[in-house]
């Protein structure tokens, strides 16, 4: 098993744990977007809540139920949001696996590059939003390139 620091002398893990970081970077950015949009898509003066814990300091019974109900903005950020989650955490998974199983660099680049760059595109093309297909690009090159990794993996480094 590889030490920390030759880790560190992995060229491919290293531009690894840059890209993902990026990408973590961004998912987290999503997460405070949708409290931002939240408390601040007011209609009639009225934050947005979906749970009534969160509306509470708002008042109580029917005055913080007011408060407690759904928005076309702030729900289409969630689920940009969602989508990260849904395709970020497999990148991450496959991503290491792929980083440490000796990849040319500049392949592995490729690939990273091309993920970070398509979910960034595909969160523009959500949050503007963008016609399709542009979000669908965003989305199969991102899944694309997860694959393409996975089927790597698969065929050249794992045992079955």
């Amino acid at each position: 098993m590889a030490d920390l620091t030759q880790l560190m002398e992995n060229e491919v893990f290293m531009a690894f744990a840059s890209y993902a970081t990026i990408v973590l970077s961004k998912m987290m950015f999503m997460s405070t977007a949708t409290a931002f949009y939240r408390l601040t898509r007011k209609v009639r003066n009225l934050e947005v809540f979906v749970n009534p814990e969160d509306c509470a300091s708002f008042g109580r019974g029917e005055n913080a139920k007011k408060y407690l109900r759904t928005d076309d903005k702030v729900e289409r950020v969630r689920r940009a949001h969602l989508n990260d989650l849904e395709n970020i955490v497999p990148f991450l998974g496959i991503g290491l696996l792929y980083s440490l199983s000796g990849p040319d660099l500049s392949t592995a680049l490729l690939h990273f590059r091309l993920f970070v760059g398509a979910r960034i595109y595909h969160t523009i093309a959500y949050l503007t939003p963008l016609p399709q297909p542009n979000r669908a690009l965003g989305f199969f090159i991102g899944y694309g390139v997860t694959f393409s990794m996975a089927y790597s993996l698969l065929k050249n480094k794992l045992y079955l």
